[in-house]
């Protein structure tokens, strides 16, 4: 990877909130890739991710460097934080329906976003609006501008979070178990399509999630994360088939159909 491909750069990266959390990680995220950041709950990965975007709780205390580009965003003033937000880095969520307003439209919620962060408004924000709902294959996109999230499958929801996210056309896109709450086939959709979107717009995407069987769909590089630390990194094909870290091979083994999973049953035979 070249430098100039870097979209974000996390380095030396410490959390704490009460007690040290996160461990001086060091992460890059690169244009076109999806990168994955994987382990169990309270991992630190989560936090990670919200480091990025300033949400982390007000106690909570950081060092170490985030870049986006030339601006640290570590330490960035409020102000300024919430010019990157939404515009240059977007977040999808686990549950849509938190993250969409039950009360307002998909159009409305689309296009706030652009309003805020591009000065788009009336029938041009409608039109891009449009636009991105049928990239992301919502039905009859038109007549979903009108309507409200509830009205929607889960999986649709997630798919309008995802355009939401995509509005003002980041650089980087944050997924946190983007799939978690939604039907095995409707998962594959999903990632597909965040891979697919990662290549056609040159998008850097951190995919955050318990699972390496989602990372196995879609992640080109994957960083596996316990206990605050990353403790082993490695391209897709050569994590899967060869990790070094006991820690991972306790997570692949756990997959369903896992060769580890067979071995450690063989072994437990003899």
């Amino acid at each position: 990877m070249t430098a100039a491909s870097t979209a974000l750069s996390i380095a030396d990266l410490h959390i704490s909130i009460g007690r040290p959390l996160v461990h001086g990680i060091s992460l890059d995220l690169h244009r076109g890739r999806v990168q994955g950041l994987a382990g169990e709950s309270g991992s630190g990965k989560t936090l990670t991710s919200l480091a990025i975007l300033g949400l982390l709780p007000r106690k909570a205390q950081t060092s170490g460097s985030i870049r986006l580009g030339d601006d640290e965003l570590l330490g960035m003033p409020r102000r300024a934080l919430n010019r990157v937000r939404g515009k240059r880095i977007a977040m999808v969520f686990q549950d849509p329906s938190s993250s969409l307003h039950p009360q307002i439209t998909v159009g409305k919620q689309l296009t706030d976003h652009m309003r805020v962060h591009l000065g788009l408004k009336g029938k041009e924000a409608d039109a891009r609006a449009i636009e991105l709902l049928e990239r992301v294959q919502v039905p009859r996109p038109e007549e979903s501008l009108g309507r409200y999230p509830h009205q929607f499958s889960g999986g649709q929801r997630q798919r309008i979070a995802i355009a939401c996210a995509l509005a003002c056309d980041p650089d980087v896109l944050l997924a946190d178990e983007p799939t978690t709450a939604l039907d095995v086939t409707v998962q594959a959709g999903i990632l597909h399509l965040l891979r697919g979107l990662a290549v056609e717009r040159d998008l850097a995407v951190l995919l955050v999630t318990h699972d390496l069987g989602v990372m196995s769909a879609i992640a080109d590089d994957i960083a596996v994360m316990k206990d605050g630390r990353i403790v082993e990194r490695a391209d897709r094909a050569t994590l899967f088939a060869h990790p070094q870290h006991e820690y991972t091979r306790t997570l692949l083994a756990a997959l369903p159909g896992s060769r580890l999973a067979a071995e450690t049953e063989g072994d437990d035979d003899e």
